[in-house]
């Protein structure tokens, strides 16, 4: 007869009930229905992810919960069940999305690197290292989304879209201003930044850049690709939609992504 150690069976129990907590919250928010229950990741993150990293020092179910900054400056990372390499950063503070006035706090916290750093996930998810221009970061507009709490999807990036933007980088400016093409019929904004590290906020580079946006900041949606610039230098192209639900633009930036990283 094996014995399982107490502590051990404790732990995977724990762990078995946070999966379980897991899928029957993320099971139930497919893409856009009104049944959702739009605080099933806050959920996760507030009651399972922060406590079980408090109390046992493991991050379960998330795949890590950093509390350096404190819960108020403080992320997890999820691997969502969407997708077979997709992963969500998210604050571990109560942030509905882009639309909160904390992602433009004098001290609010650079989801956007961070999330840029965490793309090793994906890459552990391939197994094997991938050029910054096939890596991208989402966020979606309030019209764009099921949950009510902030979080970046990090995943490759559609291979059309890689192409069209390689295309399009030697015109696109360090300002915004419209992209050439229009991306998935949408009319995107595009702007770019060197550096190999996202060291600019994105949300910030919106709200002081864009006309408007800063008054309406939920109907905008971000999304961030790694490039190596025509100059040879690293960096990055920003982009930005905003929707309008007359057209059936949801601002979904998302919709750039591939998720299962095969394209």
């Amino acid at each position: 007869m094996i014995v399982v150690p107490r502590a051990t069976l404790v732990r995977t129990c724990r762990a078995c009930a946070a999966w379980l907590a897991v899928c029957a919250a993320l099971l139930l928010i497919p893409l856009g229905t009104a049944q959702a229950d739009s605080d099933a990741l806050w959920n996760i993150v507030h009651n399972l992810c922060v406590p079980d990293q408090q109390q046992h020092g493991t991050p379960a179910p998330c795949a890590v919960v950093d509390l350096r900054g404190g819960v108020q400056h403080g992320y997890v990372l999820l691997k969502d069940l969407v997708g077979a390499t997709q992963f969500l950063l998210m604050p571990t503070a109560q942030i509905t999305g882009i639309e909160s006035p904390a992602v433009l706090a004098p001290d609010a916290t650079n989801y956007f690197a961070i999330a840029w750093q965490s793309r090793t996930y994906v890459e552990g998810v391939v197994h094997q290292t991938l050029p910054r221009d096939d890596v991208s970061l989402a966020v979606n507009s309030v019209y764009g989304r099921s949950q009510n709490q902030l979080h970046i999807h990090i995943d490759c990036v559609r291979s059309d879209i890689r192409d069209a933007l390689r295309k399009s980088e030697p015109t696109i400016r360090a300002t915004w201003a419209p992209l050439a093409a229009p991306l998935v019929g949408h009319r995107y904004l595009a702007m770019k930044v060197e550096g190999e590290q996202l060291d600019v906020n994105p949300f910030k580079l919106l709200a002081d850049g864009v006309p408007g946006a800063r008054d309406a900041m939920g109907y905008h949606t971000l999304v961030v690709v790694g490039a190596t610039l025509s100059d040879g230098h690293d960096g990055f192209i920003i982009l930005d939609d905003r929707a309008d639900t007359a057209t059936g633009d949801t601002g979904s930036g998302e919709e750039l992504q591939d998720h299962t990283c095969t394209s």
